[in-house]
């Protein structure tokens, strides 16, 4: 069956960096794009990256370029998110994506000030 397993979340502090990873299974991903969402607590779920699986051409939210960076292991089935220069406001459940409408169960990340 279908699975996309998060991983890399934790508690940072301001200007500290992480990687989160997301490891798919049970779908196809060629031709398709799978992508990082976020959901801060009293807030909407919003875009932060994607990424097409085939060519690697990256998509990104205003907010995260310069910081963050999406890229994918096709052997591993396997999709990143390099997060560096966190700010308290990154501050979110981070959500893998693929085929649009499968999800992750989220991972935590947290950034004190």
């Amino acid at each position: 069956q279908v699975q996309l397993q998060e991983s890399g979340g934790g508690l940072v502090q301001a200007g500290g960096s992480l990687r989160l990873s997301c490891v798919a299974s049970g779908l196809t991903l060629s031709g398709y794009a799978m992508g990082w969402f976020r959901q801060a607590p009293g807030e909407e779920r919003e875009f932060v990256a994607a990424i097409t699986w085939s060519d690697g051409n990256p998509y990104y939210a205003d907010f995260v370029k310069g910081r963050f960076t999406i890229s994918r292991d096709k052997a591993k089935k396997t999709m990143y998110l390099q997060m560096n220069s966190l700010k308290p406001e990154d501050t979110a459940v981070y959500y893998c994506n693929a085929q649009s409408d499968y999800w992750g169960q989220g991972t935590q990340v947290t950034v004190s000030s």
